[in-house]
This record gives C-alpha cells, sequence and structure tokens, in this order.
C-alpha cells in the first residue's frame, strides 16, 4: 500500500511542543493539536487485517516549512492510524516521528488500543540500509501517539550521499501489528509481582533498566546502604544518599519510585534527562564515581570485589624465546554478536589465536622482526559477570554505525571452564569454579539513533523471571526472557489467508543487549539477605517520614468524599492582604483559615469550632456566602439564612457550590472600642453590606480600612464623616469615591457620585468602595497614579521582568519592573537606560521558551511585537524573561543585512581566521568576495578567491559567483573563503581536480572512518603517481618526514576505505571531471588526528551523541 503526499509549504508560527516529562522516552508520546485528516487510505480492505506494511512518499521535503506532518490514515486491526513526522526535529536536531491514532478525538472515554510497531525512513539506494526502530505501546487518551523524538540525525537525513534523501523526497514506512493486552491502568505490579518500577523522566528508561538489575545485586545494594551519610545531607547533593534513597524506595515502597533526586545529585538537568544515552556507558561511568566515594569508607573496594576481573593479553614469539605479556583489568566484557551464534561462539573469537607474520611481523626487541601470536586469556572472572554485546557495528558501506538484530543465543547456565579451560591463563586459579547462572537480561528495543530499554531480571536466582519496564514489573517466564530476547526474525501467524497467503516476517529489534551472570561458587554471597538493619537509622527515619507523609497525603485524599473543606475569611484577613498580595477583589481564599468537617455535622456544630477558633461567641457571628459575578469576580453576596444554618455542612456546600468541594464563608463581626464583639444589626433588604480600599496617591498605597452596612436609600455623602474617621482624616475632609467594578480583562473602576443614592448607582451586597482625598492639581503632575483607576491600572498591567545576557542565558543581569502594556520602544528604552546605552534600537531582545527553558531560536525584530505581554508569551504559558544583546549597529538597519561567518584560510600563513561579513540580503557570493578581500592580505594583489561550503570536514560545494546570500546557512555548515591555486585555473582535458580528506579509524575492531582536520582540492594529471601525488600533498600541508612516513593514502567511495600503493595511477580512480559528489569518492589521508581531547569512544554510542556525564 503506497501513498504519494505532496506536503503543504506554509509557514506555522510558534516553536514545537515538547513531550510530557511524565511520559517515556526511547519511544515516546507527543502532545500535538488533533488535526483532522485530509484523505483515507487507497483501497481500503473490507476486513481488516491485524498486520500491516504502510508506505508513505512524501516529496518536496527540504522545502517543507511546516512543524509536523501527518500521513493519510491506515487501518490495522480495525483501528484508524497515521504517521506524525516532525521534519526539523522536535526540540532535537533529529528527524522525530510517531505513530499516531488518527480518530483519538472522537473515540469514546476511556478507549485504549495495543500495538507492536516500527517505523523505518527508507534507503532509496541500498534498501538493505533502511533506519527502522521499533517498539510496542498501549495507546490511550493521554497517551495517543508513541514514537521516537530522536529518530535519525538531521546531518544523515539531508546528507545526499546516505540515499534518504533522493529527488528531494522521503520515503517513510510504518509496520504496525495490533494484538491484545490486559489493562494496563489498573496494574498493581506491587501486589502481582511484589516488586515496584521506576518512573520515566523522558528519556531515563536506559537509566531504570540498569538501575533495576544493580538493585536486585543485593551484596550491591547493601554496600550502598553501608556508604556513610548524614543526616544534613541532601539527596540533590549527594549521590550515595540519593541512590541509598532510591534502593530503600524500591525495597519498601508500594508504588514507583521517582529518579529525579538521583539525576540531580549526578548534576543533571531536563535536557540531560531527555537525552538518551549508552546503558554500558552509564554503567562504567556510575561505577567509577561509586568506587571513588567508596573510597576510605567500610565499603572500599566493594565495586572490585563484585565486578573486577583480568585478563592477560600476550604476544609469544614462534622461531625465538621471546613472549611480552600485560596483565589488565575489566569491568565488563564486550563480546561481538556479529558472526556469532551464541556467547561461546563470542568467547571463543575473544581469545582467539592472532598471527603476525609476512609485513606484519613482530618486533622483539633483540630478535628483531619475528613470526608471532598474539591473543588474549583471562586470569580470573568476577563474581558478578557484566557482558555486554555489541549490537552496533560499522558498516562500511554505509559509513556509519547500524544496530545488528541477528539472532544471537546466550545460556541459562555459562561454563567458562569448558574444554579444559581454553579461556584461561596458565597461571589462572583453576580451584575457582567459573560456572555462571542467568541473573539479568537487559533489552533494547529499536535502532542505532534511540529506542527503549527493559529488563529481565531473577532477584533471587529462582526459576521466575521479572520484567521491569519503568513503572510496570510483570512475572514473565524462561522462554520470554531468553529465548524471545535472541533477536532475529519472527513470522506471525496468518490471520487473513484470504487477503494475503505471503507470510508476514518481523525482524525482531528487540533483542539483548546485556547479560549479567553471577558465579554458582559466590551466589549465596552475593544474592544475601538485606533488611532495615543495612540502613542508617537517619535514611530509615528520613524515609518513614517522607512516606509516612505520602501515606497521609493518599489517606486525606481517599477520605476526601467525606469531609467538606469549609474556608472563612474574616476582617483581619482582608486587612493583612489587600495591598500586599491582593489588590482586586477581597481576599485570596488559599491564604485564610481552612475547616475540614464530616459532611454530616451541623452547621451549629461547625459554629461551636469557629467560636474556639476566634473567641467569638455563636450569636455574634454571621456568615455570607460568596458568589462569583458574570463578570469574573468573586465577592460576599448574602447572609446564611436559619433555614441553611439548621442543615448539615455537606448539604449546605451542594446547594451552595455543586461543582467545588469547598465551601467559601465571610465571618462577619461587630466589635466594641474595647474590642469586644457585640450583637449584629439586623439586615434588612433596604441595607447592604459595602467594604471600603483607602488609596494614598502620594505613597502609591491600597489598604483594606472596614466595611459598612448602609441604607441602599442613602447617599454616600451621609458617610463622609464615618469615612474620614476610617481613614484617620479630618471630619470635613474632601475625598472621591470610585467603584471596583472588574479587573479582567481589563480595568473597570468608576468615579461613584457622592449625591446619587447607591440604589440609583446600582450598588449592591458585596461591592468595593475605593476612596481617596480629592487630589489638588498638582498632586497630578508629581503622583505617578494620582487616582485610584490609574493605580489599578498600573498594579493590573505590572510586571517584574528577568533581563539575561544572550550569552549568558542561565543568569540574570537585572530586573525592570515594567508594564504589559508598554510598547516595544518603551522596554528597549528601557533596557539602554539600565545598561547605559544612548541608542535603543541596537537593543535586541529575545523570548523566552518555557519548556526548554532556553532562548527561542528566533529573537525578537524591530518593532515585531505591538506590547511587552506579546513578548512574554509562549503558547498558553507567561515567562517573565527576557535575553538582550547590545548591537554595534541599529537593529533596523542589522535586519537589512545577511550576517555571515566565514573563514578565511590564508595561502601561505598556517592560520585560519574568523571574519563576520554583513551585507544587504540581495547581495552575491561575489559581494562576500570582494568584502573579504577588502579585510585580508592577499598573496599576490590579483589573487581570486572562491566561497566553499564544508561540514563535517567534507567540502560540499563552491558557491557561484551569482548565488544570492540570502538562503545562504552558516548555521551548520562552515564557510570557507580561500585563493584559487593558479594551476586549478587552467585545467587540461589531462587533469583532474579532486577532494581530499583527512580520516581516522575508531579502532582496529569497529574500522569506522572518521574525517578530521580541514579539506582541501588537488589537482592531479594523467599519468601520475601515488608516489609523485604525495610529493605535493607534503609540500602543501608542510608535514615533516618523519610523520608523513606514518601516513597511508586510501581510495574512499562511499566510505568505504580502499588503500593505495605508491605504484598506482590516481588519474584512473578519479573519473568525473565535475567536482560535485565529493561524499561519493575522495582521496583520504589517514593519520592520527591530535586534536582528539577524549581516548575513549564507546563502540555503541553513535559519534554525534554526547557522552553520559556525572558532574557530582
Amino acid at each position: 500500500m503506497t501513498l504519494m503526499t505532496t506536503p503543504p509549504l506554509e509557514q506555522e508560527d510558534g516553536d514545537m511542543l515538547v513531550p510530557r516529562s511524565d511520559i517515556v522516552e526511547g519511544p515516546q508520546p507527543m502532545e500535538v493539536a488533533q488535526v483532522e485528516p485530509s484523505s483515507t487510505v487507497e483501497n481500503q480492505q473490507v476486513e481488516d487485517p491485524s498486520s500491516m506494511k504502510f508506505t508513505w512518499t512524501i516529496e518536496n521535503f527540504s522545502r517543507l516549512n511546516t512543524k509536523r506532518l501527518y500521513s493519510d490514515i491506515f487501518v490495522v486491526g480495525g483501528y484508524k492510524w497515521r504517521i506524525l513526522i516532525f521534519p526539523k526535529g522536535n526540540n532535537v536536531d533529529h528527524l522525530s516521528m510517531y505513530l499516531d491514532v488518527a480518530d483519538s478525538a472522537t473515540l469514546p472515554y476511556g478507549w485504549s488500543r495495543y500495538a507492536q510497531f516500527s517505523l523505518a525512513v527508507v534507503n532509496q539506494i541500498h534498501h538493505k540500509y533502511l533506519i527502522r526502530k521499533e517498539t510496542q505501546h498501549q495507546f490511550n487518551a493521554r497517551e495517543s501517539d508513541w514514537g521516537f523524538t530522536p529518530f535519525m540525525p538531521l546531518s544523515d537525513l539531508y546528507d545526499l550521499s546516505r540515499g534518504y534523501l533522493v529527488n528531494d523526497t522521503v520515503v517513510v514506512e510504518a509496520e504496525v501489528v495490533v494484538r491484545k493486552i490486559l489493562d494496563y491502568w489498573s496494574y498493581d505490579s506491587k501486589k502481582e509481582t511484589g516488586y515496584v518500577g521506576l518512573k520515566n523522566q523522558g528519556a531515563t528508561c536506559y537509566m531504570n533498566s540498569l538501575l533495576q538489575t544493580l538493585y536486585h545485586i543485593p551484596y550491591f545494594r547493601k554496600a550502598v546502604y553501608h556508604m556513610p551519610t548524614t543526616e544534613n545531607d541532601m539527596p540533590i547533593g549527594s549521590i550515595p544518599l540519593a541512590l541509598q534513597s532510591l534502593f530503600y524506595k524500591l525495597q519498601y515502597n508500594d508504588t514507583s519510585v521517582a529518579t529525579k533526586e538521583l539525576t540531580k545529585s549526578f548534576g543533571w538537568d531536563t535536557y540531560d534527562s531527555f537525552m538518551q544515552h549508552d546503558v554500558q556507558e552509564l554503567n562504567r561511568v556510575l561505577c567509577e564515581k561509586l568506587e571513588d566515594k567508596m573510597k576510605g569508607t567500610v565499603v572500599e573496594g566493594t565495586i572490585q570485589q563484585l565486578f573486577e576481573g583480568h585478563h592477560m593479553n600476550y604476544i609469544e614469539c614462534i622461531n625465538v624465546d621471546y613472549k611480552s605479556t600485560r596483565k589488565e583489568s575489566f569491568y565488563d566484557l564486550q563480546l561481538d554478536v556479529k558472526g556469532c551464534r551464541d556467547v561461546y561462539a563470542s568467547f571463543d573469537k575473544y581469545v582467539e589465536v592472532e598471527r603476525l607474520e609476512g609485513d606484519n611481523k613482530y618486533h622483539a626487541e633483540e630478535h628483531g622482526l619475528q613470526d608471532a601470536q598474539k591473543g588474549v586469556l583471562f586470569i580470573d572472572f568476577p563474581p558478578v559477570l557484566q557482558l555486554h554485546l555489541k549490537r552496533f557495528e560499522y558498516d562500511f558501506v554505509r559509513d556509519m554505525m547500524v544496530k545488528i538484530n541477528d539472532r544471537y543465543e546466550f545460556p541459562l547456565q555459562l561454563d567458562l571452564d569448558r574444554e579444559n579451560w581454553k579461556y584461561l591463563s596458565p597461571e589462572a586459579d583453576r580451584s575457582v569454579r567459573n560456572l555462571y547462572t542467568l541473573h539479568s537480561v537487559l533489552v533494547h528495543s529499536g535502532g542505532l539513533h534511540g529506542g527503549h530499554y527493559y529488563a529481565f531480571i531473577r532477584p533471587t536466582l529462582s526459576e521466575q523471571w521479572y520484567k521491569f519496564e519503568d513503572e510496570r514489573v510483570t512475572k514473565e517466564d524462561m522462554k520470554r526472557a531468553l529465548e524471545e530476547q535472541y533477536g532475529g526474525e519472527e513470522e506471525l501467524p496468518q490471520t487473513n489467508p484470504g487477503f494475503n497467503n505471503m507470510p508476514f516476517k518481523f525482524t525482531k529489534y528487540s533483542n539483548a543487549y546485556m547479560l549479567v551472570y553471577i558465579r554458582e561458587s559466590d551466589k549465596d554471597k552475593i544474592i544475601c539477605n538485606v533488611d532495615e538493619k543495612d540502613i542508617a537509622e537517619h535514611l530509615r527515619i528520613r524515609l518513614k517520614k517522607e512516606q509516612e507523609e505520602k501515606e497521609d497525603k493518599r489517606r486525606y485524599k481517599a477520605e476526601a468524599h467525606l469531609y467538606t473543606i469549609i474556608k472563612v475569611a474574616r476582617d483581619e484577613d482582608l486587612l493583612e492582604q489587600i495591598g500586599k498580595d491582593v489588590y482586586f477583589d477581597l481576599v485570596d481564599h488559599d491564604k485564610v483559615r481552612s475547616f475540614r468537617i464530616q459532611k454530616q455535622t451541623p452547621f451549629h456544630v461547625f459554629k461551636e469550632e469557629v467560636a474556639k477558633e476566634f473567641g467569638i461567641p455563636l450569636q455574634y457571628q454571621r456568615f455570607w456566602i460568596w458568589a462569583k459575578r458574570q463578570n469574573q469576580t468573586y465577592r460576599p453576596n448574602r447572609p446564611l439564612t436559619p433555614q441553611e444554618e439548621a442543615q448539615s455542612v455537606g448539604q449546605l456546600r451542594e446547594m451552595m457550590n455543586k461543582a467545588h468541594a469547598e465551601l467559601k464563608l465571610f465571618l462577619e463581626v461587630e466589635y466594641a472600642q474595647d474590642f469586644h464583639p457585640i450583637p449584629l444589626p439586623d439586615k434588612t433588604r433596604e441595607d447592604i453590606l459595602l467594604f471600603f480600599k483607602l488609596y494614598d496617591p502620594e505613597k502609591g498605597e491600597l489598604r483594606y480600612v472596614g466595611r459598612l452596612l448602609v441604607k441602599l436609600s442613602d447617599k454616600p455623602t451621609e458617610y463622609i464623616v464615618k469615612l474620614n474617621q476610617m481613614a484617620g482624616f479630618a471630619p470635613d475632609e474632601e475625598i472621591d469615591l470610585y467603584e471596583e467594578i472588574k479587573f479582567e480583562p481589563y480595568v473597570m473602576c468608576e468615579y461613584l457620585d457622592k449625591g446619587c443614592s447607591f440604589r440609583l448607582s446600582q450598588i449592591e451586597d458585596g461591592d468595593i468602595i475605593c476612596f481617596q482625598k480629592s487630589p489638588p492639581i498638582e498632586c497630578e503632575e508629581v503622583c505617578l497614579y494620582p487616582d485610584v483607576p490609574s493605580f489599578l491600572e498600573y498594579v493590573h498591567n505590572r510586571q517584574i521582568v528577568h533581563f539575561r545576557s544572550l550569552d549568558r542565558p542561565k543568569e540574570d543581569d537585572f530586573c525592570l519592573e515594567l508594564s504589559k502594556i508598554h510598547t516595544y520602544d518603551d522596554v528597549v528604552e528601557r533596557v539602554a537606560r539600565k545598561v547605559g546605552l544612548d541608542d535603543p534600537s541596537k537593543i535586541r531582545l529575545t523570548s523566552h521558551n518555557c519548556y526548554s527553558q532556553q532562548p527561542k531560536p528566533q529573537p525578537i525584530k524591530y518593532r515585531g511585537v505591538e506590547r511587552l505581554s506579546e513578548m512574554l508569551i509562549h503558547y498558553n504559558q507567561t515567562s517573565d524573561i527576557l535575553y538582550y544583546e547590545v548591537l554595534d549597529i541599529p537593529l533596523p538597519e542589522l535586519q537589512g543585512l545577511k550576517n555571515l561567518k566565514v573563514a578565511f584560510h590564508h595561502a601561505t600563513k598556517d592560520e585560519v581566521v574568523i571574519h563576520n561579513i554583513r551585507l544587504p540580503k540581495q547581495s552575491t557570493v561575489g559581494d562576500v568576495i570582494d568584502e573579504i578581500k577588502r579585510k585580508v592580505e592577499l598573496s599576490h594583489p590579483n589573487a581570486e578567491l572562491r566561497l566553499l561550503e564544508v561540514f563535517y570536514h567534507k567540502i560540499y560545494k563552491i558557491f557561484p559567483p551569482s548565488e544570492k546570500i540570502e538562503n545562504i546557512n552558516d548555521q551548520y555548515w562552515t564557510l570557507r573563503a580561500e585563493e584559487i591555486p593558479d594551476e586549478e585555473k587552467n585545467l587540461g582535458p589531462h587533469d583532474r581536480l579532486i577532494h581530499v580528506y583527512h580520516f581516522t579509524k575508531e579502532t582496529a575492531q569497529n574500522q569506522m572512518v572518521q574525517n578530521f582536520g580541514e579539506p582541501f582540492f588537488l589537482v592531479i594529471h594523467e599519468g601520475e603517481t601515488l608516489a609523485e601525488v604525495k610529493v605535493h600533498i607534503q609540500k602543501k600541508l608542510q608535514v615533516p618526514d618523519e610523520e608523513f612516513s606514518k601516513w597511508k593514502f586510501a581510495f574512499l567511495s562511499l566510505g568505504r576505505p580502499e588503500y593505495l600503493q605508491d605504484s598506482d595511477i590516481l588519474f584512473n580512480r578519479f573519473q568525473r571531471r565535475d567536482i560535485y559528489g565529493a561524499w561519493e569518492q575522495y582521496l583520504g589521508l589517514e593519520h592520527y588526528d591530535h586534536s582528539l581531547k577524549r581516548t575513549h569512544l564507546n563502540q555503541n554510542r553513535h559519534i554525534y551523541e554526547k557522552p553520559v556525564k556525572i558532574y557530582n
């Protein structure tokens, strides 16, 4: 089934959404707006198959400007599906791809469906090199899409030599199998298995599987418990304490455990938690950290005792008596999968003897070059043997790492003494029986650039296996833990033979990646008892308190339906809050006294509780119901009636506020001059209760001064003396009154006519009157906000903004109090004034991404937004952070220019200088070259320059001088300017201009070609030998003879090196006259990369993946 889709080219505004932090990564869901599909699958079957392969062809791929793109709908197992991709990546520099439930918005409440599926990007040149990732998921309303945020690097996708983007077309495949499964949400891991899982922070499934494995090695767990920590330590700052806390919760919790404390103790931020790493590397780094932190403690040496073994590397001469040996330790072993049927075959290959003879003879000191044999034998194995299976290897044809999904078997019992101790060195202690039993199997599901991890573990080495997959733990049989993790292919049974007679083979992308074996003779020591006496008292107290608090919260929540929460606001709360926390309305109900009362309690019993709490007798209490008005304000509405007070609190809440579990009341109390409560005045229909706020324009302060019961027929003038008394003014002080009406979405505060009755002014119960001294004329000049309306307008729009320099995005530089209605010019003027800049147009601002906690990629254009409020909004969230830059030219002028970073390579001097070139956007490459000529020193006045595009140490393009610069991207590609050598200007028909690149290979085992250094062009002539060409190269690069003699030369096509001899004629290899398609073939110079800083690159981690780091 194939569909052809021409994607839309329109631009969407705003940034991409990011995954929820509490959802599993590897495969992971993506929150996106539901989009109606434009069409359905052609030739849809009458009976929907339970498995199907769907192909989606996307044209004009590089011109896509849409952030997310859906395929057409296809039907599998009676369900509608579609593929969702993010062509430019979902906040990552990878293509992001997901399987989506197409009709999730219209499905009934509680729906769910389970599918096993794979997603793939097809290689259109070599189909067998497609990139495929596989996973499974229980889809539901909360997680209606699932897949891979880092599916494949964009650099690989857009590299035309790779074969994934051909004729600007990308082909995507989905294979979906729908299966039945038990209800995921009602499953209780602790109840079903006795164990609990670990929560996923976004992409930490790889860490969860490793932590579960380490936790279920009791000797290791006991050692962690015995690491010294104190009650003053904080888990987020102490790896030992964080790990102790995590292990304790795994041992005693009833629900899944969070890992955020542990990752914070590593020094990781949210970004690290969304980056998937390699299990082996994390294991190594974590154990090294723990080993270091165990030094000088009672558990020093535990890591070595458990995991450390030793092997001997030897070279033994055949014809003379000479042998060289070197002892090395290991914590884990990497075993080959490719070409090996099982673990024993891998060990056989590990100790395989290599012959050193012919050109590869061994130099044996005084004996000179000798025939020899080289190999490895083991001196001893550790009690806990960790085997990392090399599921990822280098593919020469594709010039990249690939995942090996071949079938690879591993035994339940592993005998490393087999065949007369064939793996052991002569000095090994043969009294130690190296018979191991399988403890855990770590599984990787997916492909090279990401996937999902989980573990099968036998905690007590019994016959019962358990699957630990993030939060969920299930019982599994041995076949599921062993045979089903061997890899290879699975043939699914035909569910509809009449529909398709071809068997459906499904490559098993889920397979074992790491094995942990425990030596039989040590298992009683390692699978030991770990109980509370092994845990420090301060840790027990701390964690038990956490558990009790959690249980209290759970119980509180479970019993919530039996209780009513009553929040009682009083004059004292209004006095405390208005003018500090509250300016509009009267009170923040979350900060008033709250009572938790059983629903059947009579209201008069509740009043007795109030009397005890506040010291106010029942007869002096009058309770008012709060009500939300149509204008969204919240005011006391009316007193409770005697009939209402005769009910229970539960009945009263139901009657008053069915939508909320809380009952909010205002307690009206009258006090005598000695502050004792007195009887309340009767309230008739002619009486209304008003609340009064006083504004002081000179101080810019608003405060609550009290309330009055007034007659509707009265006029405000009759209460002037009383209000002046409440304010502390002279009795005859002239005051202005305003009614506070509403504050959302804008402030409405209107002048109140003192000569008009309250009834005519439509004043009612709960209304708020703000008043102030009548301002003199000069007050308007002196006071920023001379009257109540202007002050409330200011408060409503007031915004404290934290400004950060764009080159220091984690640190606040300064804060400014601004208004949300400030214009663009107002904001940059205030920033310029703060940083001491005369010209505000040289300030450039960038908004904050609330999801990534980083600056948005694109700055705010000059007057590109009208108000400050628009600068701070990000989707439905409001930020209080802005980033600023001080430019050297005004922003309007800069926006008309194109800024390019160009690296100029001098023809005769060994130097590279970066130049920032600014030119009008309509300029050409020729203009860039002219500008560079004015900035640099040339080897001679008539020198000609060219501009190149360099990416990952390869030359991809020579820009024609007429090309417009507006679309040139220097963010990912390096722009290089250089002089054109004279010999290149006059190429004859028997000359070739070829690409020459430096390269190295990571290790002798994986042979991965890695380019480095500066690529260059070279003219070769017909009949010229490699020896002659080498003379030109050495002269050009000025490499000393001794070093140059070590270099190797190879012809590389599609990343595969074919080594050359000095007598080889290069011209015959390079038959293409054009110099494009440089990625296809080039002359490679193999030598050591002196710029390498890391001595170890993990063979299981992709070359562009960030290394695992634990900072603390």
